[in-house]
């Protein structure tokens, strides 16, 4: 979880920039609604079956710029797929190379972390990003099975 400091810090860094749009405050508040990661797809049905409609190509081009931001997050998957999650969720993944199934890990193992000195003087941190890449059980169980 993004700290309150940090979050005080995104939204005057944020400030600077011009104000998102009111179709990228639609994105955003979908995925504060939802606990979980979506795609870009997920989104555009949820806008769908809703009632503010929002072609796929305008979904796609408003959660890049709200990436960009530093709003939003997004975390690649091994099959192409893009999953996007609001800043202030600190998840981090085990994804399986093979079937794509993805776990969910218990706290963040970064947060115990220490930035070397040289590079936290040089840089501000907002937040980050840990993806871990692997076989699930049954997976590896059928390669050495097989």
């Amino acid at each position: 979880m993004v700290s309150n400091e940090d979050q005080v810090k995104i939204l005057l860094m944020n400030k600077s920039k011009p104000e998102i749009t009111k179709r990228q405050q639609q994105l955003l508040n979908e995925l504060k609604k939802c606990n979980d990661e979506l795609s870009g797809q997920e989104l555009h049905r949820q806008l769908h079956n809703g009632e503010k409609i929002m072609g796929l190509t305008t979904v796609y081009r408003n959660l890049q710029a709200l990436v960009k931001q530093g709003l939003i997050r997004s975390r690649h998957l091994p099959n192409g797929e893009v999953l996007y999650a609001p800043v202030e969720r600190d998840i981090h993944h085990l994804t399986c190379v093979s079937c794509g199934e993805t776990t969910q890990l218990k706290g963040c193992p970064v947060k115990t972390l220490n930035m070397p000195e040289k590079t936290s003087k040089k840089f501000e941190l907002l937040f980050h990003t840990l993806e871990y890449f692997g076989l699930c059980q049954n997976c590896s169980q059928e390669l050495n099975t097989g």
